[in-house]
């Protein structure tokens, strides 16, 4: 009877808990429904432009299971390169095809050069074929798939990390009382808000010089551009992250409430962080990236990192982040409405 009695507890315990309920029944489904979206998705087909290609070997290409997009000129098709909108081009060069890899993602580049490894061996049979000569536009050869996952897992920790300490920290200020004594005070809601974030933004600063340094230089990780830039971006997502977990401490009673939004929060955005190729998702799920502030940051680490762009090229991904950061802001000046009006 005694162990029933602890039964029925515990089952009320649960039932009185909705938010945990919802989290063991529902969180695992949506993920894993989000998991089958992004594994079966579409195969990729790499998209390849062409200057001045005779006609067999297009036709050969295009028999491959690859994009194929016709350029005037070298210069039309490097600049196509450069935004990314084609993976690489190919030119003819003393009678044999010449090909500029953009090289930022190893995969990829295995899969251009083994649809051209095809292409060769049926263009010429025998044991030498057409041999293309290779050049990369970013990276090299020699680039490892750490190189290229490794902003992407730059962002990833430094949101994390910050996200669950400032959520659970903000969450002591208020279980304990100090919140509340805090607001008694003639102190104004967004002066709380900024002292805060300018008070853990010490530590997050710290944290983002710590990653990068020790990512670069104990590591070894690629890094083409400047220094300051990678510390600017990390610097910017952890603030996001700061203030997206301030806001939703807001909504948790307990530490363990807290790390509830980690699955909600958290885990959907490493699928759209760099770590998975976006170009394979539905349409509306690559719209759904547009909205996960990790997808920005991973995006200007990459550009800064691999391809070495300078901080006119990643402004756009900046200001974005710094927009996620003041509307978190905002709405928590807005939840601490809910303690006093000021």
């Amino acid at each position: 009877m005694r162990v029933c009695a602890l039964v029925v507890r515990i089952w009320r315990q649960f039932l009185h808990d909705k938010r945990t309920l919802m989290l063991m029944l529902v969180a695992p489904i949506l993920i894993l429904t989000l998991v089958s979206l992004v594994f079966n998705g579409n195969t990729y087909k790499p998209k390849i432009g062409t200057v001045d290609v005779p006609a067999m070997v297009t036709q050969r290409l295009a028999q491959e299971d690859v994009s194929l997009v016709s350029y005037s000129s070298t210069n039309s098709a490097l600049e196509a390169l450069k935004t990314q909108t084609i993976d690489a081009y190919i030119s003819w060069q003393d009678g044999r095809p010449a090909v500029v890899l953009e090289g930022s993602d190893p995969s990829k580049n295995k899969a251009i050069l083994l649809d051209l490894q095809q292409m060769a061996e049926a263009s010429s049979p025998g044991p030498t074929g057409i041999q293309p000569k290779i050049t990369y536009l970013y990276g090299s050869a020699k680039m490892s798939s750490f190189d290229n996952f490794g902003p992407a897992l730059i962002g990833f920790f430094a949101f994390f990390f910050v996200f669950l300490v400032a959520g659970i920290s903000f969450l002591k200020e208020r279980t304990t009382g100090t919140l509340q004594r805090l607001v008694a005070t003639p102190i104004r809601r967004w002066e709380i808000v900024a002292g805060y974030v300018a008070g853990f933004g010490l530590f997050t600063t710290i944290q983002a010089i710590l990653i990068a340094w020790f990512c670069v230089d104990i590591l070894g990780m690629m890094m083409n551009g400047r220094l300051i830039n990678l510390l600017l971006i990390t610097l910017l997502l952890s603030i996001t992250a700061l203030t997206l977990g301030t806001f939703l401490s807001s909504f948790a009673n307990s530490e363990f409430q807290m790390m509830q939004f980690i699955p909600l929060v958290i885990v959907p955005q490493v699928f759209f962080s760099g770590l998975f190729n976006i170009d394979t998702m539905a349409v509306w799920l690559r719209w759904l990236s547009k909205i996960m502030p990790l997808y920005y940051g991973a995006d200007a680490m990459r550009n800064v990192m691999i391809r070495g762009k300078g901080f006119t090229d990643i402004v756009m991904d900046l200001a974005v982040l710094l927009a996620f950061s003041l509307v978190f802001m905002v709405l928590n000046v807005l939840t601490l409405r809910k303690y006093r009006h000021v």
